[in-house]
């Protein structure tokens, strides 16, 4: 298995958290959890024409080769056969915004053909990119062409996000378990309601929601490094309000117990083996 990633320079790293590029053709198991993380993805497949959906207790359903992965709350099955030569595009939290031309939430736990944003531009792109075997030329080509669609100088004028909802995410990540949306809002002069709204059209999410995946990814992040702490004081670590908070959150974003996570993981945080 190869793996790499790239941050792309200025201005595009306000946006986007890193460029990847996955070479696995051969997996020994058939499918991956993916716990949900809040961010919104870009994903095109160099390998075939196509991407597979795989609801738990179905067969792969066939989607289009360059999709958007909506910012997701929920966990969902991938196929390992798309890893066989697959990159991608992580945005910062509100970063796709620039790259929607709609609000974000739109997408939110979808998966939307890129075409339909991007329009026939992501196809010649993946293209472009099969013009070459080297995964870091096209990791490259990917920095490229994004540059070249998304003028450097309209860039570098935007803000990543909205200063109410930059802010918000930094409260919100500095302090998930005592923060409240109730106080940011009224900390960044809006009402509750305007507030959320702002939020859920930038980042994908609403904010009650946004911490709640947050706290469940410092759980993650946790359990995948290997903490071996009880679970009590795990849960009281991330947040949470008791062992029995933590627990069903936990299965709630990721459709398992943290046991399970904790036996199943791989060398990828978000990614479980699923059979």
């Amino acid at each position: 298995m190869l793996y790499l990633e790239h941050i792309p320079a200025a201005p595009l790293s306000k946006f986007i958290r890193t460029l990847w590029y996955v070479r696995a053709p051969k997996v020994a198991h058939r499918r991956e959890r993916i716990l949900p993380t809040g961010r919104v993805q870009v994903i095109l497949n160099l390998a075939r024409d196509f991407l597979l959906d795989c609801p738990e207790g179905s067969i792969g359903l066939r989607m289009p080769t360059n999709l958007v992965i909506g910012a997701r709350s929920v966990y969902e099955i991938v196929d390992t056969s798309d890893m066989a030569d697959l990159i991608g595009i992580v945005f910062v939290p509100g970063g796709f915004s620039p790259f929607a031309q709609d609000a974000v939430d739109l997408f939110s736990n979808r998966s939307v053909p890129l075409e339909d944003v991007w329009g026939a531009r992501s196809r010649s792109l993946r293209d472009w990119l099969r013009e070459t075997d080297s995964p870091r030329l096209r990791l490259i080509r990917l920095e490229n062409f994004l540059r070249g669609r998304y003028a450097p100088d309209r860039l570098r004028r935007a803000p990543s996000v909205r200063g109410a909802v930059a802010f918000a995410l930094n409260r919100f990540e500095s302090a998930p378990s005592m923060t409240t949306v109730r106080d940011v809002a009224r900390e960044t002069g809006w009402c509750e309601r305007r507030f959320s709204q702002v939020f859920r059209e930038e980042v994908g999410l609403s904010p009650k929601v946004w911490c709640r995946v947050r706290r469940f990814q410092h759980a993650v992040q946790l359990l995948h490094a290997g903490a071996d702490v009880p679970w009590a004081e795990l849960a009281l670590d991330c947040g949470f309000y008791d062992q029995s908070h933590f627990a069903n959150e936990f299965r709630a974003f990721s459709g398992i117990d943290a046991t399970t996570y904790s036996a199943h993981r791989t060398q990828w945080a978000n990614h479980i083996v699923a059979g």
